[in-house]
Order: C-alpha cells, then sequence, then structure tokens
C-alpha cells in the first residue's frame, strides 16, 4: 500500500501529482526543473519516447513500471515543447533556468556597479529570459521571427533603462550615506529586474494576445482559439516573473551584509565572491519551483468567461489553455 501511495498508477498526459494543490505543483515543478535531465542523452530521450508512444498504443512490454513511465514522462516534459514538440534549447529550459541564470544572477548583484557594468548585466539577464520566455511559451499558433525581434528590443529596453535610471536617481542623492547609498544600490536589481521581466513576458508573447491560443475540452480537442484565455495566460505568467526575482535579489543582498561583517571574511576578502555565489544559486534555486508553481501549467477557465463562439462549439463547462512556463 505504501509503495502505491508513493507512486500512483500512470497516467499518460496527466501530472503525478495533484495540481489542484499548490504543494502538488511544486512537487510537478520540482521534476521539471531538474537539472539532472540536462545530461540525458538523446539515445534516453527516444526511449523514454518510446516507451510512452507504447503505452498510449497498448504494447508496452511487460515488467514495465509505473515509476518507469512517470520518469520517462518527466524526462520527455523536461526536454520536448507540450504544443510544437521540438526539443527546447537547453539553455533555455526551465531545467537550465537556474544552471544558466545564476552566474547572470551573481553579476547583476555585485556591489559598486557602474553605468556600463549594469547595462551589461541587465541585458545579458533580459536576453535569457526573453529566450526562455520564448522557447516555454504556448506555441499553439506560429510567431514570426519579426515579432520576437521586436520583443526582444522592447525587452532589453526597458529593463536597461529602468536600471540604469533607479542607479543614476541613487547616485544623484546627496543626502544619502555613502553606506546606506551602496546598501540601496545592491537592492536596484529587483524593481529594475521585476518590472522588466512584466514587459519582458508581455512583449515576447503578444502575438498571443491578437491571435489567441487554443482551449481545449475534457477529451483534450481544440474547441477554439481565444484571446481571453491568452491575457489570463500571460498575465499568471507576469506574476510569477514578479514573484521568482523576489527572494533571489532581497536576499541575498541582506545575507551578504551580515556575512561581510564577519571577522573571519573581513580577513578572507578572497571568499566574500565564491560565498556569495554560492548564495545566489541557493536562492535561485528554491524561488524557481516556488514561483512558477503558484499556478497550473494547464490552467483551466470556465467557458462562460471566454468568447461566446467558443461557448457555441463545446457543451464543456470548463476548458484547458497550457499558460506556458
Amino acid at each position: 500500500m505504501a509503495e502505491s501511495a508513493a507512486c500512483p498508477a500512470f497516467q499518460l498526459g496527466r501530472p503525478r501529482y495533484d495540481q489542484g494543490s499548490f504543494l502538488g505543483r511544486l512537487r510537478h515543478f520540482i521534476d521539471i526543473i531538474d537539472p539532472s535531465t540536462l545530461f540525458v542523452s538523446e539515445k534516453q530521450l527516444k526511449e523514454c519516447i518510446k516507451l510512452l508512444d507504447d503505452y498510449k498504443h497498448g504494447t508496452l512490454p511487460p515488467g514495465v513500471s509505473d515509476l518507469q513511465l512517470w520518469e520517462a514522462q518527466k524526462i520527455k516534459q523536461a526536454i520536448i515543447h507540450p504544443d510544437t514538440g521540438e526539443k527546447i534549447f537547453m539553455p533555455f529550459r526551465m531545467s537550465g533556468y537556474v544552471p544558466f541564470g545564476t552566474p547572470i544572477v551573481i553579476g547583476l548583484l555585485l556591489p559598486n556597479q557602474t553605468v556600463v557594468s549594469t547595462i551589461i548585466w541587465q541585458w545579458l539577464n533580459q536576453s535569457h529570459n526573453a529566450c526562455v520566455n520564448y522557447a516555454n511559451r504556448n506555441a499553439t499558433k506560429p510567431t514570426p521571427t519579426s515579432k520576437f525581434l521586436q520583443g526582444y528590443v522592447g525587452a532589453v529596453t526597458s529593463a536597461v533603462s529602468i536600471a540604469v535610471g533607479l542607479n543614476v536617481l541613487i547616485q544623484k542623492a546627496n543626502k544619502l550615506s555613502p553606506a546606506t547609498r551602496m546598501i540601496i544600490q545592491r537592492f536596484v536589481p529587483f524593481p529594475a529586474v521585476a518590472s522588466a521581466n512584466i514587459c519582458n513576458v508581455g512583449l515576447m508573447r503578444h502575438s498571443e494576445l491578437s491571435e489567441g491560443i487554443d482551449v481545449l475540452d475534457n477529451n483534450g480537442n481544440v474547441v477554439g482559439s481565444s484571446k481571453i484565455a491568452a491575457r489570463h495566460a500571460i498575465t499568471e505568467t507576469a506574476f510569477t516573473r514578479v514573484v521568482l526575482p523576489m527572494p533571489i535579489f532581497v536576499l541575498p543582498p541582506i545575507i551578504m551584509s551580515y556575512l561581510e561583517r564577519l571577522r573571519f571574511l573581513q580577513s578572507n576578502r578572497r571568499l566574500l565572491l565564491p560565498i556569495h555565489s554560492f548564495v545566489c544559486l541557493v536562492t535561485f534555486g528554491l524561488s524557481l519551483p516556488v514561483a512558477i508553481s503558484l499556478f497550473p501549467q494547464m490552467s483551466q477557465i470556465e467557458v462562460s468567461r471566454l468568447e461566446p463562439e467558443i461557448a457555441m462549439a463545446t457543451d464543456c463547462k470548463v476548458v484547458t489553455y497550457n499558460k506556458g512556463l
């Protein structure tokens, strides 16, 4: 009984954990962002896809356990986009967000930033975010390359403008003591990144608002394309991108300002950067699953709240859409 409770019966395309609760979504997304999936070989991926196909067609070899099937689905979900069926480029997968994003976070949080260094780190951060947002978008409708480039330029420009503007304001605040100014400068990346992240999601996924996204009935059949569902999807994703940097850009400066006063670190200054890097990595690693667990990836919405033509196309009371990550 304990074994079946720990590993429920496999259901193709369904999450292993209850998506109706935050804890269930958290466990689900910890699987999705597991960095070990970055090391899955092409052969392993093909074996996982074949195993799931065999299950779908009722030709599963004897002796395959539910745990093996859940693991195969986890690997496929971490690597393959649910709408396009294509592999997501490794640095832009959710499982690669922390490993590839942490060096940028460390750079953003370095003290005594100049205007040039602020521009460089903000550009790198929003470039990475733009590619992650695009790679994990709802892709039920094709997005022209021109719209991707427009969104990218807008996202990066907004991030750099906000960050540089805040830094200039702080430097001109003559009433602040040097110590206070340095502490405030350490917190500048958060409002800059949070507001830029909203612009980033909106601009990178703007085509969804104009063209709509597919909504599915209880059997997974497409019943229509909804701009209202697209608005919900982008709003939910943007909110997670505001929550995500909150602990990342707030906790490390607080922790480091305390650690820097320790006598041991004052006499071993070369250890500050490795410790700072470790604090950023841990905070980022904890923040990501919490933020993306706020909403289910496959979100539901009442048909009565959508366009009239969708209500006419289905008898379902509730439809499902891919929010994206």
